[in-house]
């Protein structure tokens, strides 16, 4: 299996995530199995079946969130020395060469990924696009709605 690269807070979102799922979720649903067996015939039980589906929807994803943490890299970018190189974890500010806009983005894993927070995966078109670049080069990135040209204006490690 592949590494799956991540940041600090990634993992630890994880963490929290598959914890809540663990004792929060799955003791809640087993308990929504157990009433709904106490009201008889099963085949037309749709409550019992709802709690059946949902069992298989908490446990599918507890196994998915420990596969991604047992193949996780975790990134600390702060413990990384600063060289001006987008890296994977660094947060980017970027200048539209063509409008003068500002957008600020944080390169990271691609379950961290939330534009409206200014998360970007490492593996969309404007990270991969920057990985490797330093402040002050121009980069052109390729997008679904044409090409757009930023210039790096900082690189930081937080």
């Amino acid at each position: 299996m592949n590494n799956v690269p991540m940041t600090v807070v990634g993992e630890q979102s994880l963490r929290e995530e598959l914890e809540h799922l663990k004792s929060v979720d799955r003791p809640q649903v087993i308990q929504a199995i157990a009433e709904a067996r106490e009201h008889g015939d099963l085949k037309e039980n749709a409550e019992y079946h709802a709690a059946r589906e949902q069992q298989g929807f908490i446990e599918g994803r507890i196994q998915e969130i420990e596969g991604k943490l047992s193949a996780s890299q975790v990134i600390d970018v702060t413990k990384l020395p600063k060289t001006g190189k987008v890296i994977f974890g660094v947060t980017v500010e970027l200048i539209n060469l063509h409008n003068d806009e500002e957008v600020r983005y944080r390169i990271v894993g691609e379950d961290e990924a939330d534009i409206k927070e200014g998360r970007i995966s490492v593996t969309s078109p404007i990270a991969r696009a920057l990985i490797g670049k330093e402040e002050g080069d121009t980069v052109l990135v390729r997008t679904p709605g044409g090409d757009v040209e930023y210039e790096i204006a900082s690189v930081e490690h937080l």
